[in-house]
């Protein structure tokens, strides 16, 4: 009975926090359920008490491949990692949850949440078990990844992953330059919501390998316009402007995809000479290892034939 009960009063105590705009009491947050002790992390915004082993974790935003590639599966994620079809075997017992959702949070009893800075409900969160935000884009992909394995105490297995990981890549990129052309340009094309984006070198669906591992070169245009922001919102009838030497066109089969039908898209000399590899959206929108992983051996085997 003490399982279902600690839930059932922080719940209520949550409930009425939000009713006055109050911040729940410390004490009444539920016990991590598979502690066998805490560590102190250092997070961007000061220490946070983390258990030693954290077994039940909620992960409210993209870092759940990151989570699930130290072999933690987790209780609960956002809908952007259930829509994923790669995580699908993983995440079958896991529930769809976001920062909104405090009693489904409560209900899943998590000994750790990881969210993201921009997250609602924080100080709530942190009540329900011991909360870790990161603000996206402060970290590069691959330190993101070891600092994530930090408060799950898998800093290693984060760290051997990223070194061979970055080898690899690097020494496809040398294969595939060898192969392309030294100077052979290659753009990220996505169609998201009836709008056409163009990618920079840090914003997924494989730019962080094809740029910053691999050292592919950038279209200008793309350089110009998606480098700083990390994506650029353009129309079709400007596409070939942005249009490299080869083409990673990310769709999604519910997407209207009329536009490469058109007699602008068919005329790109990508297009034309058989050097336009597409890609599922959903599978390809982060930069987590289990997706950098799906991301290296598309490339390679796109780019080598191998």
């Amino acid at each position: 009975m003490r399982r279902i009960a600690i839930p059932l009063l922080l719940l209520f105590t949550l409930l009425l926090g939000a009713c006055s705009n109050g911040v729940v009491p410390k004490e009444n947050a539920a016990s991590p359920a598979n502690s066998t002790g805490t560590v102190t992390y250092q997070s961007e915004n000061g220490p946070v008490q983390v258990p030693v082993h954290p077994k039940r974790v909620v992960v409210l935003s993209s870092f759940t491949g990151n989570v699930m590639a130290l072999n933690v599966t987790p209780v609960g994620v956002d809908s952007w990692a259930m829509k994923n079809p790669r995580f699908a075997e993983r995440l079958k017992n896991a529930a769809e949850v976001s920062d909104e959702n405090l009693e489904k949070i409560i209900e899943l009893q998590p000994d750790l949440i990881i969210g993201l800075s921009t997250a609602k409900n924080v100080d709530k969160l942190k009540q329900i078990a011991p909360t870790v935000t990161f603000t996206y884009g402060k970290l590069d992909y691959l330190s993101q990844h070891l600092e994530i394995g930090k408060p799950l105490n898998k800093e290693k297995e984060a760290k051997t992953w990223i070194d061979d990981f970055r080898q690899r890549a690097q020494k496809a990129g040398k294969d595939i330059k060898a192969k392309i052309g030294e100077n052979a340009t290659v753009s990220v094309i996505e169609n998201f919501n009836k709008q056409l984006y163009v990618y920079g070198n840090n914003w997924g669906r494989g730019t962080e390998i094809l740029y910053q591992e691999m050292k592919l070169n950038m279209p200008e245009k793309v350089k110009e316009t998606a480098l700083k922001s990390g994506y650029y919102a353009l129309s079709a009838e400007v596409l070939p402007q942005f249009a490299g030497d080869y083409m990673i066109v990310s769709k999604d089969k519910d997407t209207d995809n009329s536009f490469q039908s058109t007699d602008t898209y068919k005329n790109i000399p990508a297009v034309k000479n058989g050097r336009v590899f597409e890609v599922n959206t959903k599978e390809f929108y982060f930069n987590d290892p289990l997706t950098l992983e799906l991301q290296l051996a598309f490339f390679t085997k796109s780019f080598l034939g191998s």
